[in-house]
């Protein structure tokens, strides 16, 4: 199978239970919920992203031929090799293109293995840490992971329709944007009422990193 990426890079994981911990992050090009074009948010079943990936221009982005080129890059954005390798699979929507191939190329270079999903296709095994981040109304096909990660507030969405699923961990993510400080303030209230839900933030964005 050949991919396309956006761009590959070497960062500390912004949010979820990760948070902190440095990571190579592998974004795959293309989404099933929106285009990417902003001519095409409005009637997205995703209206509110905010991660360009579109096209294959980005930092070590690219179209590769196999799944053991692009472990290889993969690798070497982790550079000298120390510590534990891990690898976040995002995007877009990676389940569009992450396959057994790919998972078993990472693997054979000792890479523990992330994927943040919007839930919407299953994900194949050998996966070792699974985030949901559920959108809109859109039916769940992943509907069991490590973390359920919910963008808040979205309309019509109560997240708690989601708590009967078969995750760890809850989280509530505040929706960036021109309401970010109302919307950060009503999912600390919400944590708060309902502690089984914890509070998610982008730290990455306040740092200025990746």
């Amino acid at each position: 199978m050949r991919y396309a990426v956006k761009e590959i890079f070497y960062s500390l994981q912004g949010e979820g239970r990760h948070t902190g911990r440095p990571a190579v992050f592998c974004r795959f090009a293309g989404c099933n919920l929106w285009s990417g074009r902003e001519q095409d948010r409005a009637t997205a079943a995703c209206n509110f992203c905010d991660t360009d990936f579109v096209g294959v221009d980005g930092q070590r982005g690219g179209r590769f031929a196999d799944a053991r080129s692009l472990a290889d890059a993969v690798e070497q954005a982790w550079g000298d090799g120390s510590g534990a390798r891990f690898v976040v699979l995002t995007g877009g929507e990676p389940l569009l293109q992450v396959d057994a191939a790919l998972l078993s190329a990472l693997r054979d270079l000792r890479f523990e293995i992330a994927l943040e999903t919007n839930g919407t296709l299953a994900a194949p095994g050998g996966i070792d840490w699974i985030t949901v981040s559920p959108k809109g109304t859109e039916p769940l096909a992943q509907a069991t992971g490590d973390e359920l990660k919910l963008v808040f507030p979205q309309a019509g969405v109560d997240p708690a329709s989601f708590e009967h699923l078969a995750f760890d961990h809850f989280l509530l993510q505040p929706r960036d944007g021109p309401d970010r400080e109302s919307n950060t303030a009503a999912a600390v209230a919400y944590c708060l009422r309902h502690p089984r839900w914890h509070l998610s933030l982008q730290t990455h964005k306040f740092l200025g990193i990746p």
